[in-house]
């Protein structure tokens, strides 16, 4: 029987290497490269040109934009990217090799702690969750791993500074203020880490409380370190005129959003429940199992505590803390759009953790028939990930409209007169696909209604109402 398992196990876990690898390739040459990471791509690109750490500033009024605040991905992915960049690596594949580097990171840390908290079965369902996360869909999506987006590299340090916690807080601090570095929606992921150290805390009552803060400090000051380098970086660059400009800019993009949506708690809800490639139904009766499986295995470790059980216990309520924080946050904030985009970072972080805890708690119920039932349920949920993990990857070599062979041919004629007139901007008109193909001639991409892109030809895969500079997949037209 144990052989039977090891074998099982081991052909699982390659089926899931198999997974990861062709999502990860279909991600990084494949997919299309779409408009947040062309606007991303900017910053890196304009930093090796000499011109700071600075984006196009397509929507801050089309002029060189320095520590542009609607550029959410931070520079703990975008400085990596000038690097390889700085190579001569080809600019779309070059700047998706570093998200890819950090989904291997999460993954890697995933099984690390899977293994930690339930052994390999925990290690090998940590590992699956992400694959099972459909966030493909919509206007704004995370196509794949590959693609240039701060939300998988925040996740993965997150996962690290768990990993890190137990025994150096200080470590643990700082990969999340670099997770806030990589995205700053990562900020939410400190209720998270709050409540692990409470519960790692000895004693009670005030004196548990004493104790907890004072194992909190110095993580908090490693946790500010990253924040505090850029927001430092920023006002000797900007001056103090211009850096009260820039976060006067960032709080009023954070407090909206950047949209203008109106949506509802339910709406978000459903949105969540259908990003399984499942039936929502039963994707809800999977996390309902998980959840009543993990209070089970906790109910019996607070009552019958065994060693280990404080680090279970910790783990299992930093990740609760933080599905609720992220999608409590994203589910009432109505100005939010339905993307699963905005809570991916917990998503991706603390899921796999609960699945992983969920394989302890399974066994820690004490032989019987309640046993049977936690283990049983612990099964169907692992059933329902690796249905919606084949799922993705068998969507994942469908065709999804344009891809990125396709953009570089559509571009091609419009990258060579750029070259030959020496344009320096284009404007896209409207936002959306022409943002990524302007980014790909080479040029600055501007919005064609902003007042400074007023004499600047325009990029449109419409017809051109003025004269018609140049045409491929898309066309150049005049101002």
């Amino acid at each position: 029987m144990t052989r039977a398992r090891t074998v099982l196990f081991w052909v699982l876990a390659a089926a899931l290497v198999i997974g990861h690898v062709i999502v990860a390739w279909h991600s990084l040459v494949v997919w299309r490269f779409w408009e947040d990471e062309a606007f991303n791509l900017t910053v890196p690109r304009n930093l090796l040109a000499g011109l700071g750490y600075s984006s196009d500033g397509a929507l801050s009024g089309s002029t060189i934009t320095p520590f542009d605040p609607r550029i959410s991905t931070g520079p703990v992915v975008l400085l990596p990217v000038a690097a390889v960049l700085a190579t001569g690596a080809d600019a779309v594949i070059g700047a998706r090799l570093v998200p890819l580097a950090y989904w291997v990171l999460l993954l890697a840390g995933l099984a690390l702690l899977g293994r930690r908290i339930g052994g390999r079965w925990a290690a090998l369902l940590a590992v699956a969750v992400p694959l099972a996360f459909a966030t493909s869909a919509g206007v704004s999506p995370i196509q794949g791993p590959a693609d240039l987006l701060g939300e998988i590299p925040a996740a993965a340090l997150i996962v690290w500074a768990l990993l890190a916690l137990p025994r150096r807080a200080w470590l643990a601090g700082l990969l999340l203020g670099l997770a806030i570095q990589a995205k700053l929606i990562a900020l939410l992921a400190l209720p998270a880490f709050a409540i692990a150290l409470w519960v790692l805390a000895d004693g009670r009552g005030w004196a548990r409380v004493r104790e907890t803060l004072r194992r909190s400090w110095l993580p908090l000051v490693f946790v500010a370190l990253p924040t505090l380098l850029v927001e430092l970086t920023a006002l000797l660059s900007l001056g103090f005129t211009g850096y009260v400009a820039h976060l006067r800019a960032l709080v009023g993009f954070v407090r909206s959003g950047g949209q203008g949506a109106s949506t509802t708690v339910l709406q978000k809800l459903q949105t969540l429940a259908d990003s399984w490639s499942v039936p929502a139904v039963v994707a809800v009766a999977a996390f309902l199992l998980l959840a009543a499986v993990i209070v089970t295995g906790v109910v019996f470790a607070r009552r019958e505590p065994a060693s280990g059980d404080r680090l279970m216990l910790a783990y299992a309520s930093a990740a609760t803390m933080g599905m609720v924080a992220f999608i409590g946050w994203w589910a009432t904030a109505s100005q939010l759009p339905l993307w699963v985009r905005h809570p991916a970072v917990g998503i991706f972080a603390f899921l796999p953790v609960l699945a992983a805890v969920a394989v302890w708690s399974a066994r820690r119920v004490p032989r019987g028939a309640l046993a049977n039932i936690t283990i049983a349920a612990t099964a169907i949920f692992a059933l329902v990930v690796g249905i919606a993990a084949a799922m993705q990857v068998s969507s994942s070599s469908v065709s999804r409209g344009q891809t990125l062979e396709r953009q570089r041919e559509a571009v091609a004629p419009l990258a060579e007169w750029v070259t030959e007139t020496g344009t320096d901007w284009l404007a896209a008109q409207p936002w959306g696909a022409a943002v990524p193909a302007i980014v790909l001639t080479g040029a600055h991409v501007g919005l064609s209604d902003a007042p400074a892109m007023t004499d600047t030809p325009r990029l449109t895969g419409q017809e051109c109402t003025t004269e018609t500079l140049a045409e491929g997949g898309y066309r150049i037209c005049a101002p």
